[in-house]
């Protein structure tokens, strides 16, 4: 898949005529930034750093190059280093993908293209772009952002006008091959059981999303949905001794939000359910896998200055499935705030109030067990280009 994609995009690019070459000619464009974050918790080691001891280990590096070499076609690609804890310490591809805007009504991108679902995830990657230094953790797991961000395939997206005085409809759908890495946030707590997927799980995912921009300026409600069938080849799937065959687990997620904005004022609310029911089966043994999870926040926010910005926000999580009280639920209290000095650098301050244990922790890091309760302190200062 990584083949054909370079191969699309130099095709496109080989295709340009030759006065079109140019670097003015083709828009080029390079931006990026990078973060620094701190972490400290009262309690309970978090995203696999000793942050109870008050751990640096939270590092990342985006650029990312645009061209346009037309009016309608735009090319991108994305890097980006990082580093959280156990997680990462390498440089992967965020997104790489051809865009063909024919008009407001009809687009088309393809390659690695970014999921539109919810209301973050197209902007997550994006940090300079918003107030949080961590965002809702029920909707947008941190350790599982390389995933969740983009899949290979393709996306068509459009504006259509309403009827007078109803506003307008923004659509998007997509499809093609989402992977969840060996490596993925997901899939630790199964590492470190003994359950291994060393190529990680891939399926074929569809989506669409609807945003109406409504008549009342600044507000917009909206829902998307992402269906997929996961498949775990037989090499990648080990009971310690044990090797399954494929298995196959249909799941959907659907999504509904809605986001006000005005002035210097922001109110946001998504909920998400996340459903799989499947089995897992080996030579000896069938073992159910299921989950059901509920994931919503509230968040408010206002621009105090022009460079001091709050906010606050209340996320939750629970899986129906799990029947242990404490490992089944998490809720996270959180205020922050962030500070421009310029047009470049910044920096953010997070306090976090977490009750429940259900996200965001591994059990080798806390061998003496999780305490039902925590405070998490971010710090994290950031410059852009």
């Amino acid at each position: 898949m990584n083949r054909i994609l370079v191969g699309a995009i130099a095709l496109i690019l080989g295709a340009i005529p030759a006065s079109a070459q140019s670097l003015e000619d083709l828009n080029i464009q390079i931006h990026g930034y990078a973060t620094q974050g701190f972490l400290y918790t009262t309690n309970n080691n978090i995203f696999t750093t000793s942050s109870s001891d008050g751990s640096p280990a939270w590092t990342e590096a985006v650029v990312n190059l645009t061209a346009q070499p037309q009016s309608k076609l735009r090319v991108g690609v994305q890097a980006r280093y990082f580093l959280l804890g156990n997680f990462g310490n390498s440089i992967t591809l965020d997104w790489a993908n051809a865009d063909y805007k024919v008009n407001d009504k009809f687009g088309v991108r393809f390659g690695k293209v970014k999921i539109p679902s919810g209301l973050f995830n197209e902007i997550q990657d994006i940090d300079p772009s918003y107030l949080w230094a961590l965002l809702p953790q029920s909707v947008y797991p941190l350790t599982s952002r390389n995933s969740f961000l983009a899949q290979y395939g393709g996306v068509v997206y459009g504006t259509l006008a309403l009827p007078k005085k109803l506003g307008k409809l923004e659509y998007r759908g997509w499809g093609g091959e989402h992977a969840l890495n060996a490596d993925d946030g997901a899939l630790l707590n199964l590492r470190e059981s003994g359950t291994n997927q060393p190529d990680g799980i891939k399926g074929v995912a569809i989506g669409g999303a609807i945003h109406w921009k409504t008549p009342l300026p600044g507000l917009m409600v909206g829902a998307s949905d992402i269906r997929s069938n996961t498949q775990i080849n037989p090499s990648t799937l080990n009971f310690g001794a044990f090797t399954g065959p494929e298995t196959v687990h249909p799941y959907n997620t659907p999504d509904y939000f809605a986001k006000y904005e005005k002035g210097k004022i922001l109110l946001a609310y998504e909920y998400a359910r996340n459903q799989l029911n499947g089995m897992i089966v080996v030579p000896q043994f069938t073992v159910p896998f299921r989950f059901d999870e509920r994931q919503q926040y509230a968040m408010a926010s206002y621009k105090v200055t022009d460079k001091l910005s709050a906010g606050s926000y209340f996320s939750y999580y629970f899986n129906q499935h799990e029947q242990n009280v404490g490992t089944n639920f998490q809720k996270d209290y959180t205020v922050a705030g962030r500070y421009d000095f310029n047009q470049f650098l910044y920096a953010k301050a997070e306090q976090h109030f977490i009750n429940g244990t259900a996200l965001s922790y591994d059990t080798n890091l806390n061998l003496g067990g999780l305490k039902p309760n925590s405070k998490l302190t971010i710090l994290k200062m950031g410059v852009s280009f």
